[in-house]
């Protein structure tokens, strides 16, 4: 093969990347389907911009191997991108029947979650949150709502008490902090969560996905049941809570939306595939490795060389959409989560979730409106996800009636669970 003249990396971090991701995915785009990204000081990865390239990638386990292994001592010990490629004995890092072996407990698992329980129970978690700031009459829907709500669903699938919700919201708040000693507070605490988690469900199981991960026929010892645990919080938390926020932002900018909030689920709908097609909640990930030397569309790739799908430049690519491309908001073909063997093993779940929490919020505040302009929103930084930092709302303060709870009211009409992937 012809090796591939270097290129100068795009940087995806960082203030300018993050105010204008999109000039970026352009600039990367000039060298090709596949160009040379910067993901971290001094970590440059091949970065797959192209969609049809992106599927063909994703779809093909014989030349790309999931396992990080061999490529972690050129990510420094201390880089914020570790806790995302750091390799651990879960699907994420694994490939053929060892992924199927652990994907397999998953899917199961899921499959036995009944949607209007899950349904319900956002439902319930919603309107606890919604208590606290309904009557204040403004409230920021990413720290205030976005942000708490998934990990109050999770720590219940799970089959933990609610108590023990504010004790994974530190800990993962802790692990994601730039502060060294929070960040091992945060691993601490994470830990400590996990131990009561198993001790729990070992001694009693439940109608919950620990007790069956535990179960599962295919005999997972309790490190891989944990790891099972992790990957379910690190692949779902941060993108449904980005899903979430980016939506509310979409529809509540958006007078298409705007004007039929509380008319049924539809309108959330398509605000959810738009949100996904625009505003990927994880931009750039699915990291993989060519077994050997490879010609990838026009790139030599080195054996062993990290190579990483941009879902983002990928839903925006202009030379290869998918067919109905002005029709996004009944598109699925989109890439936010992945594809292939390691699509999300939840994805109707988590859209399900999704789509109650965004439901039960406009129902509850009909005349929500943003309290800036959606110019003046911004992202946090970082290549891996799109990641609001705040969503500013204002609406009319609900004062409580006085004997009917939020959770007594009647719930919007059920809406069919959207598939998305998040990757596995």
């Amino acid at each position: 093969m012809t090796a591939t003249p270097p290129a100068s990396p795009v940087r995806i971090y960082g203030p300018e990347h993050d105010a204008d991701p999109r000039r970026s995915y352009d600039l990367l785009r000039l060298q090709g389907p596949v160009g040379l990204a910067e993901i971290s000081p001094g970590v440059v990865v091949h970065l797959v911009t192209d969609y049809r390239a992106a599927l063909d990638l994703l779809h093909d386990t014989d030349t790309w191997s999931k396992d990080t292994r061999p490529w972690m001592d050129q990510v420094p010990a201390d880089s914020p991108l570790m806790p995302h490629v750091q390799w651990r004995p879960s699907l994420f890092f694994a490939d053929g029947a060892q992924h199927a072996h652990l994907r397999s407990v998953i899917t199961d698992s899921f499959r036995l979650l009944d949607p209007h329980d899950v349904r319900n129970l956002t439902f319930r978690y919603a309107d606890t949150l919604l208590q606290q700031f309904a009557m204040d009459g403004e409230a920021d829907l990413v720290a205030q709502y976005a942000q708490q709500l998934p990990l109050m669903v999770f720590n219940a699938l799970f089959g933990m008490p609610d108590e023990y919700a504010p004790r994974l919201m530190q800990a993962l708040s802790g692990m994601v902090s730039s502060d060294p000693a929070q960040m091992a507070a945060g691993a601490q605490s994470l830990n400590e969560y996990l131990t009561s988690l198993y001790a729990a469900k070992a001694q009693q199981r439940g109608h919950d996905l620990t007790s069956w991960f535990i179960d599962h026929p295919n005999g997972l010892s309790p490190e891989d049941v944990l790891q099972q645990v992790i990957i379910v919080l690190g692949a779902g938390n941060e993108p449904l809570t980005n899903l979430i926020a980016s939506t509310l932002a979409r529809m509540l900018s958006d007078d298409r939306y705007f004007g039929s909030l509380t008319t049924g689920s539809l309108p959330i709908q398509h605000a959810i595939d738009e949100a996904l097609w625009n505003d990927s909640p994880l931009a750039n990930y699915s990291l993989h490795f060519p077994r050997q030397e490879v010609e990838f569309y026009g790139t030599v790739i080195p054996a062993g060389s990290p190579v990483m799908v941009s879902y983002a430049a990928a839903n925006s690519c202009p030379h290869s959409n998918p067919p109905n491309e002005g029709h996004r908001s009944g598109n699925k073909a989109h890439l936010a989560f992945a594809a292939g063997p390691h699509a999300c093993p939840a994805r109707s779940t988590a859209v399900l979730v999704a789509t109650a929490a965004i439901e039960r919020l406009t129902s509850y505040l009909p005349d929500i409106k943003l309290a800036v302009s959606s110019a003046e929103l911004a992202y946090r930084g970082g290549p891996i996800y799109r990641s609001l930092t705040a969503l500013p709302a204002r609406f009319t303060p609900l004062h409580p009636r006085r004997h009917e709870s939020p959770s007594q009211r009647q719930s919007p009409k059920p809406a069919a669970a959207v598939a998305v992937s998040l990757p596995g």
